[in-house]
């Protein structure tokens, strides 16, 4: 995809404008109809479109424009917000990207240098696909479009603005691409593999393997692995841009590359789907890459516990005990529960290693998110509003839907076990995010932290956004890369 920013809509295959609730064309809309000889509104006349948002209609060979097409965008009011910036550009390029277009102009009015590259960013999400093991599809389902010029007044201005979005797209890209890979492709040492890669951004990555982590006593997190013939890998990335010496900020990810279950088998319908239970690690990988691409003035660390739960004759067992780089002990009441004990270690050693100023750990941890909230929203918990309250900011005005969930204290018994100190599963399904999350405030060592189960988020069937193609979401990328932004860098 070849992004351009022009002064002037010039000669293209498809030509964008906007239009307003009540068919009001926006922007240049009104020259544009003018030159078309009133084509535009009569168009609109004939038909129910109305400018509604996220709406379009498409006006074929009008006279008087150097466009073979026409494309109405609604927005559904007159001033534009980023997110409605974002939607209209998103639905303009899904609009026409099997068209057999090849270039499409984005003429959208009078937009900030922001919004324009707001535009560009959206156009870069959208056009995600994932193509790289389809070897017989028709030329008719590959997007036609390769270059999308947006118009703007003030070209420098919105390169530049453009350029730290680009970063965050490239990384958003990134993490989908992970979470997008088969896995016997993206297996544990791989993805340690891509995630070292990225010291060719000016990031520091460091690769345990088991040897180390039985050093540190990692053994919750290597119980995980010990049935898969893939070695575990912790994989620690730092970003250094901000003051020498000054906390970094603490991200974790889970990243169980595939997840049968363990001795706990799960049913095999749907099990493919466990490709993506990494995807948290994928997001936090992503986070890293962002923040690195767009130099952010800031410290950070992120931390991928990276395994397989596989089910042979060395499998952990359902009743076993293990020992925590905490020194707390767990007992094991069922290894489909495997995603605690890998943030388990991850989350106490990144504390006890890093000192971070926070910690926010990101899984697709439970189902139970997913029967509570549905697959339009992440769970969120926490032990500290100033570290939940940027994550809410953030997420809203990127899209990333999170929702606030209790940690009630009386829901600790439901963990406690009778011979250890602690067990990995509630009494029952009742509360299971709950219980999880109540699992890893025992591993955060008293320092401010977020649990984000993004279980409901991570992988969309159908989605909702123009920016989100179906399949893998990179969710989590986004919010905590804006919530930097917003909060922690001068």
């Amino acid at each position: 995809m070849k992004i351009e920013f022009v002064a002037v809509s010039g000669v293209t295959d498809v030509l964008a404008v906007l239009v307003g609730d009540g068919r009001v064309l926006a922007g240049k809309g009104p020259e544009h109809d003018a030159a078309t000889g009133g084509a535009l509104g009569r168009a609109m006349s004939a038909g129910r479109f109305t400018g509604a948002e996220n709406t379009t209609l498409v006006v074929a060979g009008p006279s008087g424009v150097e466009a073979k097409t026409v494309l109405l965008v609604g927005t559904g009011k007159d001033d534009l917000t980023e997110a409605g910036v974002e939607t209209a550009a998103g639905a303009a390029y899904n609009a026409v990207k099997l068209s057999g277009a090849e270039t499409l102009t984005l003429d959208f009015g009078h937009l900030t240098p922001e919004q324009s590259a707001r535009a560009a960013f959206a156009v870069r999400l959208a056009a995600y696909t994932f193509n790289k093991y389809r070897t017989t599809l028709k030329p008719e389902k590959i997007a036609s479009v390769t270059t999308v010029r947006i118009v703007t007044s003030d070209l420098r201005a919105a390169e530049a603005a453009y350029e730290p979005m680009s970063a965050v797209a490239d990384a958003v890209v990134f993490a989908r691409d992970l979470v997008a890979e088969p896995a016997n492709v993206l297996y544990p040492a791989e993805f340690a593999r891509r995630v070292k890669d990225l010291e060719r951004l000016g990031l520091k990555v460091e690769i345990l393997g088991e040897a180390e982590m039985e050093a540190l006593g990692m053994w919750t997190l290597l119980g995980v692995g010990q049935g898969s013939r893939r070695e575990s890998q912790l994989a620690v990335i730092q970003w250094n841009g901000g003051e020498p010496g000054a906390q970094p900020l603490g991200f974790v990810g889970k990243g169980v590359c595939f997840d049968t279950g363990g001795i706990s088998i799960k049913p095999a319908e749907g099990m493919e789907d466990m490709k993506w239970d990494m995807g948290g690690a994928a997001a936090v990988a992503g986070l890293m890459h962002a923040l690195a691409g767009r130099k952010a003035k800031v410290n950070a660390v992120g931390v991928l516990g990276l395994v397989e739960n596989m089910p042979d004759g060395n499998a952990q067992r359902p009743g076993d005990v293990v020992v925590s780089m905490s020194g707390q002990t767990v007992e094991v009441i069922n290894t489909d529960a495997e995603g605690r004990l890998v943030l388990a270690d991850a989350l106490w050693y990144t504390q006890d290693r890093f000192k971070p100023k926070f910690m926010i750990d990101l899984a697709t941890l439970t189902g139970a998110a997913i029967v509570a909230l549905g697959l339009d929203y992440a769970a969120l918990y926490s032990n500290d509003e100033a570290v939940a309250g940027p994550i809410l900011a953030a997420g809203e005005k990127v899209g990333e839907n999170f929702w606030r969930m209790p940690l009630p204290k009386q829901y600790e018994k439901h963990i406690d076990s009778a011979i250890a100190d602690v067990k990995n599963m509630g009494n029952g399904r009742a509360g299971g995010s709950i219980t999880a999350a109540l699992f890893l405030q025992r591993f955060v060592n008293g320092t401010p932290w977020a649990h984000l189960d993004i279980a409901p988020t991570a992988w969309v069937s159908k989605s909702t956004l123009n920016t989100v193609p179906d399949g893998p979401v990179g969710f989590g990328v986004r919010t905590l890369d804006r919530m930097v932004a917003d909060s922690y860098e001068g």
